[in-house]
């Protein structure tokens, strides 16, 4: 990315609509402006209506702001033109910036840029991916508080604590002649051991962050025939897995995504647990099994007008099914039919019960929403317990050692190694964002 251009990109979605908001970043934002408006920028923040023009033909007319740097988001001069959203103007604008020699913005670039400048580090840009995806209200609650700055001030107390903790142990080189050297060794041991207990407390969170960023996964089990594929299909309110009478119809794992009391939950539909000779249904089984392995949670689904056990599954949560025949059981778990809809509101409940058990935490810190978070915590942790081994007539060693683990926590919010983060941070970022 050359940030020295002045990029453009559309910040609302593709497709008709009412408005498009076109966005412009950069040192040419303000030339580009009063090149379509023919007019000065107007005053900073404050919308006007202005025709767009490109070589003596209207292009649309519009709401025109201005955002001069540094009070923008990216901290460069940034414009913004509200147009109709129809493709044909959309198009007209972007050949018409073209032409003035803006180029289109790559993902992410914009929120880029804001890291760069100062204006967001980098625990904020990435709570816009997720305010950005959020599709609950549990994911946009948490992405708005981490958009708050609820994790970058943690974290960045912890590195200002560990710099603390690093300037005794520094003492403690340097003064190791006069007799201060051992306090202030014991004192930088003390701060090092507090900062980890409080790493390894906020490292053992159950995965609540990232599991509500990317949805609970739930597999249904169960044997053949038991109505697992018509159990999703109740659940989506539409077909999503084909129904037979033919028992091993499901060969793969069909999922669907619901929103359960706020949380997205990725349900499974999996193939019927049973012996088989033929080879597919057999890859079939041993692929529910594996998806139960990896699922969050496990729901048991067996025909009720069978004596079934399923060993070797310790579900979550046992549904019967088939409640509405005669020879219906009942037994460990909720009694359901799915041919008349009972009882399939009484397993909504307890599904989103589960779930909201599983996800509930009384701690209201703020928990850890991505891999690259943990696994720097992770290094962070590992260096200071080995800071918390160095031998008091080698403070060198306890120092290195905070000096490391201070580098890995800087690396979550971006105060070191900026560079080398960037690709892989706003790689999955939308354009426009």
């Amino acid at each position: 990315m050359n940030l020295g251009q002045t990029i453009f990109a559309a910040a609302t979605a593709p497709g008709r609509a009412g408005v498009a908001v076109v966005r412009l970043s950069g040192p040419g934002a303000a030339a580009s402006l009063e090149k379509l408006t023919g007019a000065p920028c107007p005053a900073p923040r404050r919308a006007v209506l202005r025709h767009l023009a490109h070589d003596g033909v209207v292009l649309d007319q519009a709401l025109v702001l201005w955002f001069p740097a540094p009070a923008s988001f990216t901290g460069e001069d940034v414009a913004e033109f509200h147009i109709h959203g129809g493709r044909a103007v959309r198009e007209a604008l972007f050949a018409a910036l073209a032409d003035l020699g803006l180029r289109p913005a790559e993902p992410g670039e914009f929120s880029r840029r804001a890291v760069e400048n100062g204006r967001l580090d980098l625990t904020r840009a990435e709570a816009i991916a997720d305010l950005v995806e959020a599709e609950t209200e549990a994911q946009r609650r948490q992405a708005l508080r981490q958009y708050d700055g609820a994790l970058a001030d943690l974290y960045d107390g912890w590195r200002a604590a560990l710099i603390r903790a690093l300037s005794r142990a520094e003492a403690a080189i340097d003064f190791s002649d006069d007799g201060v050297g051992d306090s202030e060794f014991a004192a930088a041991r003390n701060q090092a051991s507090d900062i980890l207990e409080e790493i390894v407390s906020h490292l053992d969170d159950a995965r609540r962050g990232e599991t509500l960023r990317e949805g609970m996964k739930l597999a249904i089990l169960g044997p053949p025939n038991a109505g697992k594929s018509s159990l999703i299909n109740a659940l989506a309110g539409r077909d999503v897995a084909i129904v037979a009478a033919t028992p091993g119809t499901t060969r793969d794992v069909v999922t669907l995504r619901l929103n359960l009391g706020g949380y997205v939950v990725e349900v499974a539909d999996t193939a019927g647990l049973r012996q088989s000779d033929d080879a597919i249904e057999a890859e079939g089984v041993r692929r529910a099994l594996r998806r139960a392995g990896e699922s969050d949670l496990v729901l048991l689904l067996l025909d009720g007008t069978r004596n079934e056990a399923m060993p070797g599954v310790t579900p979550d949560l046992i549904v019967r099914n088939k409640s509405d025949l005669p020879s219906f059981t009942a037994g460990d778990g909720l009694a359901l039919s799915l041919k008349t809809g009972q009882g399939l509101g009484e397993l909504i409940e307890a599904l989103t019960a589960l779930v909201k058990d599983r996800m509930d935490s009384k701690d209201h810190s703020p928990v850890l929403t991505r891999p690259r978070h943990r696994q720097a915590l992770i290094d962070a942790a590992q260096h200071l317990t080995h800071a918390l081994e160095a031998p008091a007539d080698h403070p060198e060693l306890l120092a290195e050692d905070l000096r490391l683990a201070m580098r890995s926590i800087g690396r979550i919010t971006g105060a070191v190694d900026v560079e080398e983060l960037l690709d892989s941070v706003f790689k999955d970022f939308c354009i426009g964002k």
